[in-house]
């Protein structure tokens, strides 16, 4: 009988060590993947909402001066929308350290007010004045 016990009880322990490595060697790797997927959904977000604002901008351009459009986007995270390089752009803070730089190419110049924005959706009006100035884009909340 205690021969019989002995072997239950090694089995168990060998099992517990297994289990013990196991966990040591997957729980890092969920985390990083976890980590990875939402930097992924993040930028692809940002991405989503830029490109959204950017195509509103080619169709007011296309319409040329006194056209207007209100498209609705999605920002992920807060961050800061703003027009450089003939882009508009926002930096996206990477959970594995450091930020990616999402921007979308627009075919005229844009000023853009309300561009610190936060989680949620907005409302973001594309307007052209006049010919002469550059195409206005504005976001508000929803």
């Amino acid at each position: 009988m205690d021969v019989k016990g002995q072997v239950s009880a090694e089995y168990l322990l060998l099992a517990l060590v297994f289990l013990i490595i196991i966990g040591s060697v997957t729980v890092p790797l969920v985390g990083s993947s976890i980590s990875s997927s939402l930097d992924i959904s993040s930028t692809s977000d940002v991405s989503a909402a830029i490109n959204s604002i950017t195509n509103a901008v080619g169709v007011v351009y296309a319409n040329g001066p006194g056209a207007k459009r209100t498209v609705n986007v999605y920002f992920p995270i807060p961050g800061t929308l703003n027009y450089a390089s003939n882009a508009i752009q926002m930096q996206v803070p990477l959970q594995s350290g450091g930020n990616k730089l999402i921007s979308s190419n627009v075919p005229i110049a844009v000023t853009i007010t309300g561009g610190t924005v936060g989680k949620g959706n907005y409302n973001a009006q594309v307007a052209w004045a006049s010919g002469t100035s550059p195409i206005t884009v504005t976001l508000t909340t929803t």
